[in-house]
């Protein structure tokens, strides 16, 4: 009996442990509320949400938001005891959503890498292709997503975002002027534990992946895995 009561305890210390250092999971759904605070830092927005059950603290691409006003966020990855060092403090919760539903639009399928979710240039993009065998441009990639699935590739492009420090690693969209913007075979999604400033010009070699699921809406029909960067 001791033994029993001692293995049951055990197990639920090792659960607890896990739930403490595990940083990060997909907050499930939209996220609505009043703006309570808000503050710009490093090219986020950061918000706290009062749904009127809870208050939430959400980070989204840097936009225009008043204190008072009532907004939608489109789903994210959740983070436990994340530290920002520009803000110079930690949040015991925070939400990391792709940005803003606009109004009308909620509960539509725009989370990140789903319809509606892809950058938009706001200039035109024009990089030559990175040379080698296995060098592709971004429109190359998306075509030929099911050949080059699971195999290490490069390609060239210059980054217009960056989202950092989510899941462990930071997620860049880079663009090359190649592929349709209406096709969303234009901008690729590279994840890498190294990152870019915006509008750098950068080779990325990583692993292609194909109609990637993180859940939430986070859908990929294609994007780059665990990518090392050149500049």
């Amino acid at each position: 009996m001791k033994k029993l009561y001692a293995m049951t305890c055990s197990v639920a210390f090792l659960a607890f442990l896990l739930a403490a250092v595990i940083p990060a999971a997909f907050a499930a759904g939209e996220l609505s509320g009043k703006v309570l605070e808000t503050m710009d830092s490093a090219g986020y927005t950061y918000v706290l949400l009062d749904s009127g059950s809870a208050k939430t603290w959400v980070a989204v691409p840097a936009a225009k938001v008043v204190k008072g006003q009532k907004i939608t966020v489109r789903p994210g990855m959740e983070m436990q005891n994340f530290q920002s060092k520009t803000l110079k403090r930690t949040f015991d919760r925070i939400v990391f959503s792709d940005g803003i539903v606009e109004e009308g639009a909620a509960g539509k399928n725009n989370g990140a890498g789903s319809k509606g979710a892809v950058v938009v240039p706001a200039e035109k993009v024009k990089v030559e292709k990175a040379s080698g065998p296995d060098a592709y441009t971004v429109a190359e990639i998306f075509r030929l997503a099911k050949k080059l699935d699971k195999k290490v590739v490069h390609v060239k492009g210059k980054v217009v975002k960056v989202s950092s420090g989510i899941m462990g690693m930071n997620w860049l969209h880079i663009q090359d002027g190649t592929g349709v913007q209406k096709k969303e075979t234009h901008d690729l999604v590279v994840t890498s534990k190294e990152t870019a400033r915006i509008g750098e010009v950068i080779t990325a070699s990583g692993k292609i992946a194909r109609n990637k699921d993180f859940g939430s809406n986070y859908k990929y029909k294609v994007i780059m895995e665990d990518a090392s960067l050149k500049k």
